[in-house]
């Protein structure tokens, strides 16, 4: 890696990832010239690739890398080295493994300035919450590692003095597909229990932020994991369906949209392989008029706005209890208006820039759609160059239940303010939906109906 000016001093030395940071960097300086392919512990090209994509920096739209997209043999390279890691790694004890995901979490931990800085560039999200993310990342590792001195099989007794028992065994070569929203943070999410478990993994993250993972498989290795026990592949779609076709991968994990996640789930149908998918969502966030309200105004900012409204769990559709609307969409009309949308590495940027363009497009489609159904309150939108990715911010109230803002997932900062009257009306409301993963209510009381009702789709 290198960078564009010298002040203020950064240095990258790979694989040590040794950096002196300033808190007051400002973005446009990074460049990424290394290998962005992960194999066998070492940086690398791929050996075949099946096209090109370009990386950008989501806050000036400059291009950060370009790299080329891992094709079948790449692939198929990447697995053998992590089968070849995996005959290792299979025979260490849990406390064993534990040991190395523990030192990797002390390496995160130490490296979490830098490593924050990093996905804020890549990202687009504020430093404020990227930090946050890399505490998680290495609390999942610290988590996990305590799991893997502890997993054990089970004693049956049975009749005549015999017994049965069993055994855990790790599966083996494990993918994760990875999404652009979280990229470090999911790549631990997925790497943590299946290396606790004693597998190796093939890592794919999104095209859009290929960076820091391949910091996170430099971690494993320094940390002491059997080289080739977390290998890194670059590509889009068609690397993807490589890796689920592999017939020597034994299980998938995926994160992202709703229509690839049906289409990994019928790759992986092929070989029998175990899938698990986080795909998108619509969740509901109720509000009733007896809550605390500034805690329910807090409440669904964060469900919102939180890394641009790019979370598939957000709380985008808010029913709000039809006494308390007015003063309610007012509240949250006046707090957005506040929210400090800037260079995302700045200290006080509480918002920085959409992905890329197309996301951008994407969302403020909607906008435009809900505009033309009902009297929008379109709070703040920021214009930059051509080369900028803009952000908009626009609560919208009020919806109604067959609008295609509230049934279709934004991905993006949109909230969607729906007034409701009674509890049994809410609840099927909020039930409604093609989607599930999440579910939130504000109350004070005491709630009489089953929450089951409300998360059965979760």
């Amino acid at each position: 890696m290198k960078l564009l000016r010298a002040a203020p001093i950064i240095r990258f030395l790979i694989p040590k990832l040794h950096q002196t940071m300033s808190r007051s960097l400002s973005t446009g300086v990074f460049q990424n010239s290394q290998p962005l392919n992960y194999r066998a512990g070492g940086r690398v090209q791929p050996v075949d690739s099946v096209g090109q994509e370009q990386a950008y920096e989501p806050s000036t739209g400059r291009v950060i890398a370009t790299f080329a997209c891992s094709g079948e043999k790449e692939v198929n390279e990447a697995i053998q080295s992590a089968k070849t890691a995996f005959k290792i790694w299979r025979q260490k004890s849990g406390m064993e493994r534990s040991r190395v995901l523990l030192e990797a979490a002390r390496i995160i931990r130490e490296r979490s300035e830098e490593l924050a800085t990093m996905e804020t560039i890549n990202n687009g999200k504020s430093i404020f919450e990227a930090r946050v993310d890399i505490e998680i990342s290495w609390q999942t590792l610290e988590y996990y590692a305590g799991l893997a001195g502890s997993m054990a099989g089970q004693h049956v007794q049975l009749p005549g003095g015999s017994f049965g028992y069993t055994r855990r065994e790790p599966l083996g070569v494990c993918v994760g597909i990875g999404a652009w929203n979280y990229p470090f943070q999911i790549a631990c999410w997925k790497s943590g229990p299946a290396l606790a478990c004693g597998n190796a993994m093939v890592y794919k993250p999104s095209p859009f932020t290929p960076i820091t993972v391949v910091l996170l498989a430099e971690i494993f290795t320094e940390a002491g994991a059997p080289p080739g026990l977390f290998n890194v592949v670059q590509g889009a779609a068609a690397t993807g369906e490589f890796l689920c076709k592999h017939a020597e991968v034994a299980k998938i994990s995926f994160t992202g949209s709703v229509p690839t996640g049906s289409k990994i789930m019928e790759m992986a149908s092929k070989g029998i392989k175990p899938v698990t998918l986080e795909l998108g969502g619509k969740s509901p966030l109720i509000i009733f008029s007896d809550s605390n309200f500034d805690n329910a105004v807090n409440g669904a900012l964060m469900a919102n706005f939180l890394t641009q409204g790019q979370v598939c769990c957000n709380g985008t559709r808010v029913f709000v209890q039809r006494d308390i609307l007015q003063k309610f969409t007012e509240e949250v009309v006046k707090k957005v208006a506040k929210i400090k949308i800037g260079d995302p590495l700045l200290e006080d940027t509480r918002m920085g820039p959409l992905i890329n363009r197309p996301q951008l497009e994407k969302v403020l489609a909607f906008v435009k759609g809900a505009k033309e159904q009902v009297s929008c309150l379109a709070v703040k939108m920021v214009k930059r160059n051509q080369t900028h990715h803009e952000v908009s911010l626009s609560p919208i109230g009020e919806c109604r239940d067959d609008m295609t803002c509230v049934k279709e997932e934004i991905f993006g900062p949109v909230m969607s303010i729906l007034p409701f009257d009674t509890e049994e009306e809410v609840l099927e409301r909020a039930n409604n939906t093609t989607y599930g993963l999440a579910a939130g209510v504000f109350s004070r009381f005491e709630l009489c109906f089953n929450t089951s009702t409300l998360n059965r789709k979760i």
